[in-house]
């Protein structure tokens, strides 16, 4: 493994550790102050619901960038993460600190959207949201929720391919739907004086990568939405950063979240305040599993679908950890 693809791993990695601890962290918290979305969060319909309003947000977004609104995308997604970042930093600190602080990143996203504060934003926003709904679907509804979003970004990646028309719009408006992994030291997602994104000069190899027409432009690769599936080779490793959907870490994290709070195994108690049981824990083993052999695959030069790997992995990882604590199969389906 070459250096910076070591890095991406490294990073990639200890983003999806911080979603999934915030997570767990906010579980008790977001209990006790009745975030709970759904009456019954035993109910699969849950998960329909849930579903059938991410296929309305994908097709308002792709209209949107269709018809030159990208702009009213982008302010709503800051929006919604001022108001993620007010739910998350409002369990911690009073609303005094928290208000400020929560439109202090919805400002910063807008005025500087510079790598690091999208995924500082990010890791807030995907916390919050994986624990709102890990209180609020059931194991069975989680579990349903993870296995339709796999199929579904499957066949939006590798057939209808709508998923990497909807990628690249959201990169070009630089907000935490995605993740940026950095490459290279003095890597910047903002514009250079000639309006393109690019690294800095102090990159560890001296110089900005450039394409096969010399410009100088910094080279990106999304592993979930880039189309490598006809044989064209991303070259990930020698660009200068890739992007993550926000959604590949929240995703196997609701399921994480769910087990922690649903699950009848015995909690395991760290020293530290996280709601957390052997089930959970495997789900994250999981996770992390299906995010390794997905990065392989993506600095292999095959880029992939992101969700089936990694809500496979974290469903398998939390059966596995069910089976091991003694919890009955059908009952940690949820059946």
């Amino acid at each position: 493994m070459t250096s910076r693809a070591f890095r991406g791993t490294a990073f990639a990695a200890l983003v999806f550790l911080l979603v999934q601890l915030g997570a767990l962290a906010l579980v008790p918290s977001f209990e006790a102050s009745g975030y709970q979305q759904f009456e019954n969060p035993q109910n699969p319909t849950n998960s329909l619901i849930y579903i059938v309003l991410i296929l309305v947000m994908t097709a308002l977004m792709l209209a949107a960038f269709r018809y030159d609104f990208d702009w009213v995308v982008r302010a709503f997604v800051v929006f919604t993460s001022g108001l993620l970042a007010w739910y998350v930093l409002g369990v911690f600190l009073p609303a005094l600190v928290a208000i400020p602080l929560s439109a202090l990143i919805a400002v910063a996203l807008w005025v500087y959207p510079e790598w690091y504060v999208i995924d500082v934003a990010g890791v807030v926003m995907g916390a919050g949201a994986a624990g709102l709904f890990g209180i609020s679907f059931g194991v069975l509804p989680a579990i349903v929720l993870l296995a339709v979003l796999a199929v579904y970004d499957a066949i939006s990646v590798y057939g209808t391919e709508h998923m990497l028309d909807l990628a690249e719009g959201v990169m070009d408006l630089r907000v935490p739907v995605v993740l940026v992994i950095p490459l290279t030291l003095g890597f910047s997602i903002l514009p250079d004086d000639d309006g393109e994104a690019g690294a800095e000069s102090g990159s560890d190899d001296g110089e900005n990568e450039t394409d096969e027409g010399g410009s100088d432009e910094t080279e990106a690769s999304s592993p979930a939405d880039e189309a490598a599936v006809d044989g064209e080779g991303p070259g990930v490793a020698d660009r200068d950063a890739f992007f993550i959907g926000l959604g590949d870490a929240v995703m196997p994290t609701v399921l994480v979240a769910s087990a922690a709070h649903f699950s009848p195994a015995a909690p395991i108690d760290l020293g530290i305040d996280l709601a957390v049981n052997l089930p959970a824990l495997t789900a994250m083993v999981g996770t992390f599993l299906g995010l390794f052999v997905l990065l392989r695959m993506v600095f292999a030069g095959r880029a992939h679908a992101g969700l089936p790997l990694l809500n496979g992995g974290a469903i398998g990882g939390y059966l596995v950890g069910s089976v091991v604590a003694g919890v009955p199969i059908l009952t940690a389906l949820g059946l």
